[in-house]
């Protein structure tokens, strides 16, 4: 079949290097337009633009999913069939119903739960121990298409969203290239979504990553794990210092203090209270300056039992 994919992120580009070595034509390619990146704001093209210009893929990065000129160039290249990986835009009716083979999507989560564009973080936040990818024929509701293929994969308690994307993404370029095959062969039956069993995994924003020290240390714990890479969760500190804290620790038993304080300095960790049981910090990176494992921090500051994170310091 020819194929057209879109996708814009790493996690994209493992699905576009699975369909390049399928037994299929990738046609053309569709990505996000190039955008400002870094502190000197320079334009950069996405993981799967620069995946397209080393393979000579045509490719579009239309500003608007309804530009006619898109729209066109879309149409003549024919194709069978649209791949769709976090491209990041919703696709008009005019984009869906122009296939004869459907548009498929691959979503890094087990559908109907995490619907959206934070599924992966989502996860890791809310304690799940799988999660997965699944395949779904899309129409134009937000990732309420009927379900082709699904597979699960464990959440270790280490993971972040950062070192769980990988592994999602090169499950989700084998999944793809198995349900492409699995329709062509006629042996695959969608399965529609039981949307009373559904939940949303929302776009993280900036300011999702301000640590709430009332909420439990498991809670916190999840919560740094699954905004690792970005947001990252932080807190301010007295004397106008931010941390974000890169790796933690929830131990069981009461805080002895108001969430946020420092209950005691190892060279180790930081332990604060939280609003149930104690967050043992054990990486952490000030502002401007590196990512550190917390015993580094102690041996170069003076960390005083009793300072209240996320707010002043108690008279």
């Amino acid at each position: 079949m020819n194929i057209v994919f879109m996708g814009t992120p790493d996690f994209a580009a493992a699905s576009l290097e699975a369909l390049l070595k399928s037994d299929d034509a990738v046609v053309g390619v569709v990505t996000q337009p190039d955008r400002p990146k870094g502190r000197g704001q320079v334009l950069t093209p996405s993981p799967v633009k620069l995946l397209a210009q080393r393979e000579k893929i045509p490719l579009l990065q239309p500003l608007k999913m309804k530009d006619p000129e898109f729209l066109q160039t879309l149409a003549g290249w024919k194709p069978d069939l649209i791949a769709v990986t976090a491209f990041g835009r919703i696709l008009p009716p005019a984009v869906l119903s122009l296939p004869p083979r459907g548009c498929i999507n691959v979503h890094g989560s087990l559908l109907p739960k995490y619907r959206g564009a934070g599924p992966i973080q989502w996860a890791i936040i809310n304690g799940e121990r799988e999660t997965g990818i699944t395949t779904m024929l899309m129409d134009e509701g937000m990732d309420t298409g009927a379900m082709l293929l699904q597979e699960a994969i464990p959440i270790t308690d280490d993971d972040t969203a950062g070192t769980l994307s990988p592994r999602l993404a090169e499950l989700g370029g084998r999944l793809l290239v198995e349900t492409i095959a699995r329709l062509k062969a006629g042996t695959l039956v969608p399965t529609p979504q039981d949307s009373s069993q559904a939940t949303m995994a929302p776009l993280l924003k900036k300011e999702d990553g301000i640590i709430d020290w009332t909420l439990p240390a498991v809670t916190l714990a999840n919560r740094v794990r699954g905004l690792a890479p970005w947001p990252g969760a932080y807190t301010s500190v007295p004397g106008g210092d931010r941390w974000t804290i890169w790796r933690a620790q929830a131990i069981p038993g009461p805080a002895t203090k108001p969430p946020g304080v420092v209950l005691a300095v190892t060279s180790e960790a930081i332990h604060v209270a939280t609003g149930e049981g104690v967050l043992a910090l054990l990486e952490l990176q000030p502002a401007n300056s590196r990512r550190m494992a917390v015993s580094q921090y102690v041996a170069g500051h003076s960390i005083s039992i009793g300072l209240q994170l996320g707010g002043s310091v108690p008279s």
